[in-house]
């Protein structure tokens, strides 16, 4: 048998694998077949066949999130412009994924030329797939030849392991399958900066003296912490300093959550109200990696002034914004001081994490009190979550979530391990969650946890396929109530309230679907739940599940609304 040549598509790969990507997710092809064909006899690499571009591009940003990077690979024009929704996620939240495709080739851009013929996928700008991707990427390339194709991949899959941050490559359709040079066996590496000397001195003196000055200062971590893999320096640095500390969604579970020094997370008015008190009394602010969102509007509003923020694209303390200055850098150099200064660490601790039943008892809807069997969003996570912990779970599951109520609720939940919470809560994108199933569990090697409102599910419920077919046993719960329920909270509030004279709108009803055949036609197990005492008899069939996604209608009022949505339209 004549040995195959290594080729360009072998090249990639044989970076993926040395940067720990086992699977790529793909949508075929045939502008793209030489690198699926390439990718599907690749030792040590698996094709992760999906059902749309939304499921591939989601799963493959849920898989960066977790195992570190993360690879799809989509066909020309129709599939990239399907995927760039999950991209653009992936962009603002810091993953960092490799967008693989293909376009027309040489001969087809002669032909072009000559005869203007308009190819398939094509808008008639043969280039217009790199020229949008540049916009939601760190790097974007189209490779016209083989020649000089190692340089260029590798620069691209620096850029995307340095800023934590997707990067697109395309190769004319001819290329992916042309000879090319082996890679040198050691993986690739990010690129290392340094700080700017007199730059970091200066900001480190400002943040120490804005720092020493407060009365109750705290720490706000963010994603980036975990991106950049600083969770371990930011635990030196609480452990040094004696601070509190908080999260925003986006960073839930940068650390353990067991710790006495974690006050909860910040989620705005969604928060519990310790944790709103705490923040409202603080008086310095060591920001952490965060990525600040419209949801911390009154914090901005508030507290700019205390705030020490350091990100990977600048140190701001108080007013004064300094540049050249690394991340890194500058949590090492607090952290010395901390280390060497008097009357550090601190001694204060974070108020008991709220007993079982709180925190969803109280922020529970106060409608439905007098009929304890109806399962509400915190009646749900109450007991879901008592689950996980009584049965030693925590550690065993990767949550995902959407935008949706229950993302909110889901912020009060305490003891989740580090890096176990992935929420589109930035980009904010209604059925992340159920596409991100596969990603998460492939990534992570543990079991996804999937809650998802009817709405997002609705918009990627093929996700349950690609879990069934390559035999995943996550677990996705629908929140049926049949409403856009986080939609009409800022529409109109009072559409919540008892009485038929309070109706939803129109374009937020959603149709009703047979969940339990859905879950069977695409080779899931089924299960509707409609009472608390159902909930939890299901919740002990989940155990067993090995090879098979569940599918789990929780059905809930339609006029369900939550404390922390309730807070957060009053808003």
């Amino acid at each position: 048998m004549t040995k195959q040549p290594f080729t360009v598509a072998d090249y990639l790969l044989t970076r993926l694998k040395q940067l720990n990507v086992t699977d790529v997710f793909q949508i075929p092809g045939d502008y793209v077949k030489h690198f699926t064909q390439a990718l599907e006899y690749f030792e040590g690499v698996k094709a992760v066949g999906a059902i749309n571009e939304l499921d591939a591009a989601y799963a493959a940003d849920a898989y960066g999130r977790t195992r570190g990077l993360g690879a799809v690979s989509l066909q020309y024009g129709v599939s990239t412009f399907s995927a760039l929704n999950a991209i653009a996620g992936a962009y603002v939240e810091f993953s960092p994924v490799v967008v693989i495709s293909a376009t027309p080739g040489a001969d087809a851009r002669q032909i072009t030329k000559m005869y203007d013929v308009l190819y398939h996928h094509s808008t008639g700008n043969l280039n217009a797939d790199q020229e949008v991707y540049q916009r939601v990427t760190v790097a974007a390339e189209t490779l016209s030849t083989s020649v000089g194709a190692p340089e260029k991949i590798d620069n691209l899959l620096i850029a995307a392991i340095t800023y934590k941050r997707p990067v697109y490559i395309a190769c004319y359709k001819e290329v992916w399958g042309e000879p090319c040079p082996q890679p040198p066996s050691a993986a690739l590496q990010p690129r290392l900066f340094k700080s700017e000397p007199l730059a970091l001195e200066n900001a480190v003196a400002q943040a120490w003296a804005q720092i020493t000055a407060a009365k109750n200062p705290m720490i706000l971590a963010g994603i980036e912490l975990v991106r950049h893999g600083l969770s371990d320096l930011l635990q030196q640095l609480i452990d040094a300093s004696g601070f509190l500390y908080t999260t925003t969604t986006l960073g839930k579970s940068v650390l353990d959550e067991q710790g006495d020094k974690f006050i909860g997370t910040y989620s705005d008015a969604a928060s519990i109200a310790s944790v709103r008190e705490l923040v409202t009394k603080a008086d310095c602010f060591l920001t952490l990696g965060t990525v600040i969102t419209d949801d911390y509007l009154w914090f901005i509003e508030n507290k700019y002034a205390q705030m020490v923020l350091a990100t990977t694209e600048q140190i701001r303390v108080g007013y004064f914004i300094y540049q050249g200055v690394t991340l890194k850098d500058f949590m090492d150099a607090l952290l010395q001081r901390f280390r060497k200064a008097k009357g550090f660490p601190l001694a204060t601790l974070a108020p008991p994490q709220p007993p079982y039943p709180e925190p969803w008892a109280s922020n529970s809807d106060p409608h439905w009190n007098d009929r304890p069997e109806t399962i509400t969003y915190n009646r749900f996570f109450q007991h879901t979550m008592k689950f996980l912990g009584d049965n030693d779970l925590l550690d065993k599951i990767v949550m995902t979530y959407g935008v949706s109520s229950s993302l909110y609720v889901a912020t009060n939940a305490y003891g989740l391990a580090r890096n176990s919470f992935i929420g589109s809560a930035a980009w904010q994108c209604i059925g992340f969650e159920t596409g991100a199933a596969s990603g998460a569990q492939l990534g992570s090697g543990k079991r996804a946890w999937t809650v998802a409102g009817d709405g997002g599910f609705m918009m990627v419920c093929q996700s349950l396929s690609t879990l069934a077919r390559n035999k995943l046993n996550a677990v996705i719960f629908v929140m049926s109530n049949g409403v856009y329920a986080i939609e009409q909270v800022y529409v109109d509030l009072s559409s919540f309230e008892p009485g038929p004279e309070h109706k939803f709108d129109a374009f937020d009803i959603l149709p009703k679907w047979d969940y339990l055949a859905l879950a069977r036609a695409f080779g899931a197990k089924g299960y509707r739940v409609e009472t608390v005492g159902e909930l939890q008899a299901v919740l002990q069939e989940l155990k067993s599940a090995t090879d098979q996604p569940c599918l789990v209608e929780v059905v809930i009022p339609q006029k369900d609304l939550p404390g922390q949505m309730r807070r957060l339209g009053e808003e």
